[in-house]
């Protein structure tokens, strides 16, 4: 998928090991002492779930993990959620306390922030809950995680990469099914939901997006799935993915209703050439914009550059985007572990579009695809 971040928890069901949490929280305490931070404040979402495994509800009661090198952690919980806490894979490493109703939260938590100190804070951190925190510690200063400690939940490990691989797998094997229903005659409504249900079918938790762009719908990258019937001779971008066992899933194939046109295969051709030859860029210290690079040069050279309209990846794991992103500016060097799409596209307006989507892993010799469907112009029926 371009752009739009899916946020989700991921299953109940957690394999991790409890020491794996306890080395995750220490691991970001010393990196955050590295980049300068007295240390990082965690909200609900999914930097609290790779940290720890515990996904409370995401309400206006305040929760929060403050992670500092040398300190115990810290989890701050509303006190009727304190069991569920404390029963959370990583809370053997956690100092779970609990505020009642009419105390103030803020007031409790700032007392165990750093005079002057600055503060990584979880990006989807609600504005309610940083602004109360603000105002009870002014002199402290706040910075977005991603902005502040990017490479935290960058580099995956051999268990993260294998669950990525075997959520890539299931999507897999979706694309496998789907380009055998019709398509002719259907809306793109319903071919969406024929992706969301394979998809589960294939062991995901959850289904974030089913994008079907067909005919002069592809062109629009982010297209939402309509009431459009798709026609023979139409080009459908299918882009969907989700979570399995907790690991995020993303893959887009563009199938053809019937015959291609000699144009619609060469640009079908040219987008593939461009995923190919980023994919084939990917090693160890090869800056994320020159992924980004790679693959818009070989469509600027073919007379499409304009229509290549979003960068070409973005990092996955417990999230569906999150760092890095292979975009022209960012100097981050890709390091064995990391995990991102490269997904270059041509969208022609009004007419129709193309994109070719794998999740890759940087490993020590190259790239590692974990995606693994064709990636030739498939004609459907």
């Amino acid at each position: 998928m371009t752009d739009a971040a899916a946020v989700a928890p991921g299953s109940s069901d957690d394999p991790v090991d409890p020491k794996d949490y306890a080395a995750r929280m220490e691991r970001a305490a010393l990196s955050a002492a590295d980049a300068g931070l007295a240390g990082l404040i965690v909200t609900p979402g999914p930097d609290l779930v790779w940290l720890t495994g515990y996904r409370p509800p995401t309400t206006e009661r305040l929760t929060v993990l403050l992670l500092a090198p040398g300190r115990r952690p810290q989890l701050l919980v509303p006190a009727l959620e304190r069991p569920d806490a404390e029963h959370a894979p990583g809370a053997r490493a956690l100092a779970v306390s609990g505020w009642t109703d009419g105390e103030d939260p803020y007031a409790l938590m700032a007392k165990l922030l750093e005079a002057k100190g600055r503060y990584g804070v979880s990006d989807n951190a609600w504005a309610l809950h940083l602004l109360a925190l603000q105002r009870n510690r002014p002199e402290v200063a706040y910075g977005a995680l991603t902005e502040v400690l990017p490479m935290l939940r960058a580099v995956k490990d051999a268990y993260e990469v294998e669950r990525l691989a075997a959520a890539g797998a299931a999507a897999d094997a979706t694309y496998e099914q789907i380009v055998g229903v019709r398509f002719a005659g259907r809306r793109e409504q319903e071919v969406a939901a024929d992706l969301a249900r394979l998809l589960r079918e294939h062991g995901h938790s959850q289904v974030d997006f089913t994008i079907v762009g067909s005919g002069p719908n592809g062109a629009n990258p982010h297209h939402e799935a309509g009431e459009r019937m798709i026609e023979d001779g139409d080009m459908v971008v299918l882009d969907f993915g989700g979570l399995k066992d907790g690991y995020g899933s993303d893959t887009t194939r563009t199938v053809h209703v019937g015959e291609p046109t000699r144009e619609e295969r060469a640009v079908h051709d040219l987008v593939r050439e461009a995923q190919q030859a980023a994919f084939e860029a990917v090693r160890p210290g090869v800056a994320c914009q020159e992924i980004d690079r790679v693959a818009r040069q070989v469509i600027r050279r073919a007379g499409y550059g304009e229509y290549f309209i979003h960068r070409t990846g973005h990092g996955i794991g417990v999230t569906t985007h999150e760092p890095p992103y292979l975009v022209e500016g960012e100097h981050l060097p890709l390091v064995p572990g990391m995990c991102f799409s490269i997904e270059p596209g041509i969208y022609l307006p009004g007419r129709f579009g193309v994109r070719i989507e794998d999740i890759v892993t940087c490993t020590e010799t190259g790239g590692r695809r974990l995606n693994n469907t064709d990636r030739e112009l498939r004609v459907v029926a």
